[in-house]
């Protein structure tokens, strides 16, 4: 950690040069003696990514340090890390095994009473003490070193502890959670010695169905979204829990939280019906989807669904409710006779169950990407191919 990067003139250089890309940045000779352009760089990508991310470190004119790229690439957002923290108790004590760069302890530092930042590399522990205490953060202790060794070296415990493993080991990333860092897996025991509740964060693309197969006594399972992108997946352990897991799925792109809640035992026993598309179509966010609510969302708000495999559903009267996106259906064209009848030069082209992919229907047809009217290349529950010409309902 260079401290003369938190030098007065140093700050004032970083945040006048903030819209500038970094690459040219590092390619300029630096106009400070104790400070090389490639940190420069650094500092100033950092800031960008944290002005997405965590826009309220921001605010004010704090002298935060910026870690290397690669520490920034798994951190939360304000909205996930906030989302967790609402989760756990006022007062409570938490152990963060897996630190890094400190956005989720951060905000569980908001509820907690006394929070506990674990990081393995002992540089970015140094930063991330350096911000908190600029911040005003005063409610975490820090641990430099082996996360685990704090749990086998001592007898204390915590009301909760959450782990965020890294997903990307000898710089390749990997997919299983056996294969990411720590493995937490192998270490459950150790775990629940010191906890009767276990945080787990992981990454979107794992599968859900091989995580509960793997970790015990989960309780709840959160996948969460923001603006239709999956953003991370949160499981909830608690001890002796031996029931039926409860899914929810978290929308995080409105002013408060939208939560779809099932269980995959209602998910199997509901039964939908099928119909073919009427007044108003609706594409589940990919909270949904990820989850696995294909059915049970269609039950909760009476939906009929298009095709078993297709995850469309639709309905007569609107239900503004919905969990995803609402469209008004203007018309729908078998395919067979879509080109001859349809005649649209510029449309959002989307396939749901169907044999073509999106930039074989654009070569196809001719149709260039955007504007306000949406394309569903998609199948209905005979079997048939259509395509269903519609616009985003804004009521």
């Amino acid at each position: 950690m260079n401290k003369h990067i938190l030098a007065t003139e140093v700050q004032t250089f970083i945040r006048q040069h903030a819209g500038e890309d970094v690459s040219r940045i590092a390619l300029k000779k630096s106009p400070f003696e104790e400070v090389s352009s490639s940190e420069l760089a650094q500092q100033v990508h950092g800031r960008q990514k944290v002005s997405h991310k965590i826009p309220e470190w921001l605010e004010a004119d704090h002298s935060l340090y910026f870690p290397e790229k690669l520490n920034l690439e798994q951190c939360s957002s304000a909205k996930t890390g906030q989302f967790k923290a609402s989760l756990v108790a006022a007062d409570c004590t938490l152990l963060d095994l897996t630190g890094g760069f400190g956005v989720d302890s951060y905000y569980f530092a908001q509820q907690a009473k006394k929070v506990t930042h674990c990081e393995i590399n002992p540089e970015l522990s140094r930063i991330v003490a350096h911000n908190f205490q600029v911040l005003g953060v005063a409610n975490v202790q820090f641990h430099r070193g082996d996360s685990l060794a704090i749990l086998t070296s001592s007898d204390e415990r915590y009301d909760y502890i959450y782990t965020d493993p890294s997903r990307r080991v000898k710089n390749q990333k990997v997919f299983r959670l056996e294969d990411c860092e720590p493995n937490i897996v192998s270490h459950q025991s150790l775990f629940f010695s010191h906890s009767d509740t276990l945080l787990t964060k992981l990454a979107p693309l794992l599968d859900i169905t091989g995580a509960l197969a793997a970790l015990p006594h989960v309780k709840e399972v959160y996948v969460i979204s923001i603006a239709n992108d999956c953003k991370e997946l949160l499981f909830v352990q608690q001890k002796s829990f031996q029931g039926i897991p409860t899914i929810h799925a978290v929308r995080l792109s409105a002013a408060h939280p939208s939560i779809f809640t099932f269980t995959y035992q209602q998910e199997k026993e509901a039964a939908p019906s099928w119909g073919a598309p009427t007044n108003f179509l609706y594409d589940p966010d990919v909270a949904i989807t990820k989850a696995g609510a294909f059915k049970s969302v269609a039950t909760a708000f009476d939906l009929q669904k298009l095709h078993p495999h297709s995850h469309l559903y639709t309905s007569d009267k609107l239900v503004a409710a919905f969990p995803g996106r609402i469209f008004n259906i203007q018309q729908v064209v078998p395919f067979s006779i879509f080109k001859k009848n349809v005649v649209i030069s510029k449309a959002n082209v989307v396939t749901k169950n169907f044999p073509l992919k999106v930039e074989d229907i654009r070569k196809k047809f001719k149709i260039k990407d955007g504007g306000e009217d949406f394309l569903y290349f998609t199948t209905l529950h005979d079997e048939q191919l259509v395509v269903i010409y519609a616009r985003r309902n804004t009521q």
